[in-house]
């Protein structure tokens, strides 16, 4: 039996005039790095705001280690939400313990985690200075220390990776994979799939407002493995997603490549279509090779929002 350390029941949310959340239902695994994945405005952040209590559902329900969430839930729960919100004028030092005490801890013990913190991520020098001083990728590990320094078991991020340069972006990337080791549960809601292929093992995929895709990363590539082709051809984009609609569809943007080619992928649902699509790329779009591939989450995004998969 799967022991998950947070569970979503049938949560619905609407504001006027707009449904935010439709009967939306997970569960994440305990010890999971999770991915909540979605295009802008499907409802990912209205969710994460009902799991931390700063919204309240409709209907539904939320249970964090099998039992209904209660207010002193929360300091078991790091929150990095994707509006960084840093009060500009306070000293960066400060700003960091007064969160830090939010969540129950002693200044004592907030100013000795928050220092080991801040060597850490390279902000020693900033403690004293005031948070509008700071760059904005300095903001974000402080708004990132501020999130982990209670060492809550379940740590959800939104967007973390926003705004960050590679190699602060991988540096933050180590910082989360090592507290999932620590023993913390990650739930990074994105749109970026390629932090999803490196990092998540579970995940699921809500649009609009609905949750439409959901289990384990290796499953559902496994699952959606089927019939998806790189195609070379020296056919534009358009030409080629005119050549094979309706019967497959075009994956993403393509690829230029050396000697005027283009590299493509797509997908061909019903097998028996494969040839009729050869064909076509023959006959419009200048077919020089087409083998088949194993799908990237980016690919079953794609075509899971398209209603294909």
């Amino acid at each position: 039996m799967v022991d998950n350390i947070l569970q979503v029941e049938h949560i619905s949310k609407s504001y006027t005039g707009h449904r935010a959340l439709d009967d939306v239902s997970l569960s994440v695994p305990r010890g999971a790095v999770y991915g909540l994945l979605g295009p802008n405005g499907a409802g990912k952040t209205t969710l994460i705001r009902i799991i931390n209590r700063i919204t309240l559902a409709d209907s539904g329900s939320v249970l964090l280690d099998g039992k209904p969430m209660q207010a002193e839930d929360i300091f078991h729960i790091g929150y990095m939400p994707e509006e960084r919100g840093l009060y500009k004028k306070m000293r960066v030092g400060e700003q960091a313990i007064f969160f830090a005490r939010l969540k129950g801890m002693s200044r004592r013990e907030a100013e000795r985690r928050l220092h080991n913190w801040f060597l850490r991520l390279g902000l020693d020098e900033w403690w004293g200075r005031k948070v509008e001083d700071l760059s904005k990728g300095m903001a974000q590990k402080v708004q990132f220390i501020s999130t982990v320094v209670h060492e809550p078991k379940l740590l959800i991020f939104d967007e973390p990776f926003s705004g960050f340069d590679p190699i602060n972006a991988n540096l933050l990337k180590d910082e989360i994979l090592g507290l999932h080791d620590r023993g913390a549960t990650i739930i990074l809601s994105t749109h970026n799939m390629a932090s999803v292929e490196e990092i998540c093992d579970h995940m699921t995929l809500i649009n609009k407002s609905r949750n439409i895709l959901s289990g384990s990363v290796e499953e559902i590539r496994r699952t959606a493995g089927g019939n998806v082709f790189e195609v070379i051809h020296r056919s534009n984009s358009q030409t080629l997603a005119e050549a094979i609609t309706p019967i497959a569809q075009l994956l993403g943007q393509s690829e230029g490549i050396v000697g005027g080619y283009t590299r493509s992928k797509i997908h061909i649902p019903k097998d028996e279509d494969v040839r009729e699509v050869i064909a076509r790329l023959n006959d419009h779009c200048g077919l020089r090779s087409i083998n088949e591939v194993m799908p990237s989450m980016n690919d079953i995004f794609i075509r899971a929002v398209n209603g294909t998969l």
